[in-house]
């Protein structure tokens, strides 16, 4: 598989699984219509519709495109960490029980982890 050459910050985020500052990234406060796609390889992630503030300083989505994100034990044991299915890449965090949507989901995603492709206009 190939993947896009990352700057040293994205790969602390996508690869080390680290965290970008809260309320600094791209797409906190986006809400153009399209499709959010990982950094790393490309694959589509998230849709434009499935997107909310949750006031968390991080772009929150209710729901993810149909198998697209991993979800595993987060080294701390109790948080659920989200990775790109396709290579892997260190997306961010989902909370479940928060009551901010009826599909009572939050997946917490770092800007820095994606790239937005705005939906053609027609």
């Amino acid at each position: 598989m190939k993947y896009r050459k990352l700057s040293k910050e994205e790969e602390r985020v996508i690869v080390h699984k680290g965290t970008e500052m809260p309320f600094t990234g791209e797409y906190e406060k986006n809400t153009r219509d399209g499709i959010y796609v990982c950094k790393r390889c490309g694959a589509e992630l998230y849709r434009s519709e499935d997107k909310f503030d949750a006031h968390c300083g991080w772009p929150s989505f209710d729901d993810e495109i149909d198998h697209s994100v991993k979800k595993l034990l987060d080294p701390d044991g109790v948080r659920t960490e989200i990775e790109c299915a396709k290579c892997g890449a260190h997306l961010g965090h989902l909370f479940e029980g928060e009551h901010f949507t009826k599909k009572n989901k939050r997946y917490c995603v770092n800007s820095i982890s994606m790239v937005f492709v705005p939906k053609e206009r027609e």
